[in-house]
This record gives structure tokens, C-alpha cells and sequence, in this order.
């Protein structure tokens, strides 16, 4: 792989069968019997693209680049803007495609999903002062006192019982729960009801995480994450990139020439502001980021897949939050359907390549492993599809 003037030079693999060629006209050496090679790129979005020198599976790719794909690999790159769910999908290619996570890979969540019970209950009680909200019982002020001095000496997002105690008091409270009805209003993780809900089962001792736990759980993906895994004949290699604006530049040039690119955005974030600039709405940055993706030159021949994630959050949150919010011009039912069609509409109108680019779009829930797989298998037929176009086989 070479670099010159921050500009990355990776040639496209075609379809691996006797006669293709890569993007570069340089003839492709066969592969074995009934093998295939795509290259796909996820940005909040899937990526099957290449590794960098040294980089390994499940590990960053140094200096957030990637190298030259090898033959036999379908390349794949997972984008989008900040917890647009993109890291979730990666885990479930583990989980379909690889066995899932075994004991010793679950036990090392163990700590994370801690860490994100007890990081989850304290946005929301700094929030009630920020918000005006009091609790509903007094005594609940010197839980809080006590919570956070326990929470700046918790070793390995370890629970006492003590710890445990004050988290459900407080979580149980009316103010506390008044807090966390108005979420979009600070910043939350999507899974705090999930684990704050649970946490006598995560506090047990000998708990080890779920394959749901760990779905649940959240660290910032920082640089770009490989996992590879193979379906259908196909060799893929996944990339998840950093979505936050400060991780982009560190990959968005680096994957000219994949096959396909599968884009995350969160249908739920319509009423909620980006982590890095609370003045940001996050879907408008996920149409932004959507915009510069789907239109750059570098990805003028490359497939788009758009996952609208989140929608079993969206269903939930479009009966109390109405569209307008985010589309002050949106005059339409505040349904599901109808407000699901208006902002994948939105997304698909950025398309300024429609009579010679298709964006396939499906609506997602990362953390339901039946739906990422049917999404999936119906992804990798269209990548299949596309890339038999490319060598005049269909």
C-alpha cells in the first residue's frame, strides 16, 4: 500500500471468478472451486475492504489506514455518524458468521457493561440539575453524593452490593425516571434502560455476559476495527470506523475502490444532538455525512446500502416526539411507516448519481440478531448482483 499526500491508493477486486479483473485492468489469478471475492465498505456503514500492514482481526489498523486486499476477500467497510449502531452490526457478523463470542470474549464485556451501568446512571442524575428535576424522595440526594464518590474509585467496572443499592434506589425514583423520559435533552446511551433494569442479574457474582449483553454494550470505536468471516463462498473483511467527526479523517480517503459501502443511521436521533457539538442535530449530520459519501468521486462505482438502525427505539419515541422536530417542513402522519418513509426519502433525495447509482436502504434494529441476518443475506445478493454486472455476467 502506498500513501502519498495523505491520499490512500487501493485497487478494487472484482468478482473472483476465471476471466475478471480488478478495477486496475490487472487480470485476477482464479480462485478455488466455488470461491468468490467482494469488497465492501462500512462507514456507520459495513466495510469488506483491506488491511493495513500489521493490522490484525478485531485489532485497530495502525495509523487508521488499509492495505491491499488479497485474493479471495470481499472487502467491507461499516460507517456512519456516532452510535449509529454500526459498531452493533459488526458483532453480529461475528455472531451469525463465526460462532459468536466465546466465554473467555464475553467475560472481557464483563467490566465494559458495568462501566456503562454505572455511567449510564450518572448522565442521568447530573442531568436532573441541568434540567430543573428534583427527586421525588429527599433521600435519594445523599445516594447521589455517595454514588458519585464510589463511581471515581471503581476498579474494573466492578459492582458492590453497596454500589449496586444506590443505582436501583435511584433509578427507581419518580425524578429520576422524570430525567429519563427527556434523554434526548443530554447525552444517554440507548442501552441504559436495558442494564439499569437488570442489575441484580449483572451484579451476581459469577454473572457473565450475554451474546445480548454484549450487543448492548458500548465503547467509542476509535481507528478502524477488521473482522473477517466468510458466507455464501465469499471471503469477507469487515472494517468498523470511527463515526465521531474527529475519527473521520482518519479513514474516509482510505477506501477508494470497494465494492460497497453500508451507511448507519439511526432513526431514532432525530430529536437528539451529536456528543462533539451539542448545537448539531444528529440525523441532520448523518444526512450530511450520508451526502459526502454516497456523492464523493472516490465511491462513484461503489454499491450503497443504507441501514436506517434503531427503528424498534424510533417506533417507540415517534408516539411521544413528533418528526418536526427535525423536519420543521414535515406535515405528515407522526406514524412509524410515514415517518420512516419521510426521513429514508431524505436520505435517498442526496443521491445526485440516481439514474446510474441505486441506494438500497432497509430498516435495521442492530441488537435483533434474526433481522441483521436476513438484512445481510439480502445485502450480499445485491453485492453479488453488482459485481456480475461488473464482469458482464448478468
Amino acid at each position: 500500500m502506498k500513501f502519498n499526500q495523505g491520499k490512500c491508493w487501493i485497487p478494487h477486486v472484482g468478482w473472483g471468478d476465471r476471466g475478471c479483473t480488478d478495477r486496475l485492468g490487472n487480470e485476477r489469478l482464479d480462485s478455488s472451486a466455488g470461491e468468490r471475492d467482494l469488497g465492501i465498505l462500512v462507514c456507520g456503514v459495513l466495510d469488506m475492504s483491506q488491511q493495513c500492514p500489521g493490522s490484525q482481526e478485531g485489532q485497530p489498523c495502525p495509523g487508521g489506514s488499509s492495505g491491499i486486499a488479497s485474493a479471495a476477500r470481499e472487502e467491507s467497510t461499516n460507517s456512519g455518524a456516532g452510535e449509529s449502531g454500526k459498531s452493533t452490526i459488526v458483532k453480529q457478523m461475528k455472531i451469525i458468521h463465526k460462532d459468536g463470542f466465546t466465554y473467555e470474549e464475553r467475560m472481557e464485556f464483563r467490566c465494559i457493561v458495568h462501566s456503562n451501568a454505572v455511567q449510564s446512571i450518572l448522565a442521568i442524575v447530573k442531568a436532573m440539575t441541568k434540567l430543573g428535576i428534583s427527586y421525588e424522595n429527599p433521600a435519594r440526594i445523599e445516594d447521589e453524593r455517595k454514588l458519585c464518590a464510589m463511581a471515581t474509585t471503581l476498579e474494573d467496572g466492578s459492582m458492590s452490593p453497596e454500589l449496586v443499592g444506590l443505582i436501583k434506589q435511584l433509578w427507581c425514583d419518580g425524578g429520576t425516571q422524570a430525567c429519563f423520559a427527556r434523554a434526548a435533552e443530554y447525552q444517554l446511551s440507548d442501552s441504559a434502560a436495558y442494564y439499569l433494569n437488570d442489575l441484580d442479574r449483572l451484579a451476581m457474582p459469577d454473572y457473565v455476559p450475554t451474546e445480548q449483553d454484549v450487543l448492548h454494550s458500548r465503547v467509542q470505536t476509535t481507528g478502524i476495527i477488521e473482522t473477517q468471516f466468510s458466507f455464501k463462498d465469499l471471503n469477507f473483511r469487515m472494517f468498523d470506523v470511527g463515526g465521531q467527526r474527529s475519527e473521520r479523517k482518519k479513514w474516509i480517503h482510505c477506501f477508494e475502490g470497494v465494492t460497497c459501502i453500508i451507511f448507519c443511521a439511526a432513526l431514532s436521533a432525530y430529536d437528539m444532538v451529536l456528543v462533539e457539538d451539542k448545537e448539531v442535530n444528529r440525523m441532520h449530520e448523518s444526512l450530511h455525512l450520508f451526502n459526502s459519501i454516497c456523492n464523493h468521486k472516490c465511491f462513484a462505482a461503489t454499491s450503497i446500502v443504507l441501514f436506517l438502525n434503531k427503528k424498534d427505539l424510533f417506533q417507540e419515541k415517534i408516539t411521544k416526539v413528533h418528526l418536526n422536530i427535525c423536519f420543521p417542513e414535515y406535515n405528515g402522519q407522526n406514524t412509524f411507516e410515514d415517518a420512516a418513509n419521510y426521513i429514508k426519502k431524505q436520505f435517498l433525495d442526496l443521491n445526485i448519481r440516481k439514474q446510474d447509482k441505486e441506494i438500497y436502504c432497509h430498516l435495521t434494529c442492530a441488537t435483533d440478531t434474526q433481522n441483521v441476518k436476513f438484512v445481510f443475506d439480502a445485502v450480499t445478493d445485491i453485492i453479488i448482483k453488482e459485481n456480475l454486472k461488473d464482469c458482464g455476467l448478468f
